[in-house]
């Protein structure tokens, strides 16, 4: 059940910015997704769902995009991000 809720939720937010794949997000818009994803991603991984679920083409195709978003927007927006970034800490 745990796996299911965890794809649909990131395919709604693919589908979201595919359909805006033309548009550069706004740094509220970006800022927001970072944390949306970030926290959808840790929070089903503490509840055990497999790493192949978590890490799925999906999510990597959510993750570059949103990368590649921050990196616009800080080269942009001088700093705009105030420390949010896709990169996670523990890394």
């Amino acid at each position: 059940l745990l796996q299911q809720w965890y794809s649909s939720s990131m395919s709604v937010v693919c589908t979201w910015l595919t359909d805006r794949m033309d548009l550069q997000l706004h740094i509220y818009q970006l800022k927001t997704l970072i944390r949306i994803v970030k926290k959808t991603y840790r929070d089903f991984r503490l509840q055990g769902v497999l790493d192949s679920t978590l890490n799925s083409k999906t999510y990597e195709t959510i993750r570059n995009r949103l990368t590649v978003e921050e990196a616009t927007a800080s080269v942009s927006e001088g700093g705009g991000l105030q420390g949010i970034t896709m990169k996670d800490s523990d890394e």
